[in-house]
């Protein structure tokens, strides 16, 4: 099985495992923390995850989306834009942007996704479900760290869950790359195989469950220290206990 980290509609680059860390979360000095245009909220060993949430930290993240879809044959005109209902994210070494995704949340005006699967999306919505979506997915394939991309999927999930009680989670992905988030986060098709539009490509609509994501960050959050038979990225995800600080400290930044 492809063991790379396919972006949405792209991929991302293949991360090696990453030696075992341990997890620090939000290390009180650095709590809020203005560097490379982003707010710190989660601090590791070795990277960061901040919220891309001035010009300077989204421009950083535009590039290195720009830099992995053109070598997937994407175009290079992408750009993270400030949106209310939209949370950029990015995994940072040294200052250096080594990866990135956003979370769009529901709104009026629906998510990016509803462009060509709003049939699907809408279902959920009428069965009283309040959908999000992952976009923009990009990781730089020099630094191929497990640690560093489940650290960017489980603060997004934080947010989602957490601050905007998300019960389900949509991603668009290229054909070759469906496998990929089937086994590492537990993803499932909806749907037969469309053309995207915005990146000139055949894209699956795939579908999580908060339900099924919160079980799995339960069962094996902070477990990566204890290699087993699991192949998923969840082992590498915080443990439940450190998520629920990460999330009360989230929560009491807003």
């Amino acid at each position: 099985m492809d063991q790379s980290p396919p972006a949405p509609l792209d991929e991302a680059s293949a991360p090696r495992p990453a030696p075992p860390r341990s997890h620090v979360v939000c290390m009180e000095p650095e709590l809020g923390e203005r560097h490379a245009g982003s707010e710190v909220v989660m601090q590791q060993d070795h990277f960061a995850i901040r919220v891309a949430d001035t010009e300077t930290g989204r421009s950083s993240a535009s590039m290195l989306i720009n830099k992995m879809y053109a070598w997937r044959g994407y175009g290079d005109k992408h750009k993270v834009e400030a949106n209310p209902n939209r949370i950029t994210l990015s995994a940072t070494d040294k200052g250096m942007v080594i990866g990135t995704v956003t979370l769009g949340i529901d709104s009026e005006a629906g998510i990016l996704a509803d462009e060509i699967f709003h049939d699907h999306i809408q279902g959920v919505r009428a069965a009283g479900g309040k959908v999000c979506e992952i976009t923009k997915l990009a990781f730089d394939p020099a630094l191929r760290s497990k640690m560093a991309l489940a650290s960017l999927f489980h603060v997004l999930f934080i947010y989602a869950h957490y601050r905007h009680h998300c019960t389900d989670v949509f991603i668009e992905v290229n054909p070759r790359h469906r496998r990929y988030y089937e086994a590492m986060l537990g993803f499932r098709r909806i749907g037969e195989l469309r053309s995207n539009p915005r990146v000139d490509a055949p894209a699956y609509l795939l579908w999580v469950g908060m339900e099924h994501v919160n079980a799995e960050i339960a069962r094996l959050g902070g477990t990566s220290t204890h290699p087993g038979s699991e192949r998923s990225l969840y082992p590498y995800f915080l443990s439940r206990r450190e998520e629920i600080g990460l999330a009360n400290r989230l929560l009491k930044l807003d």
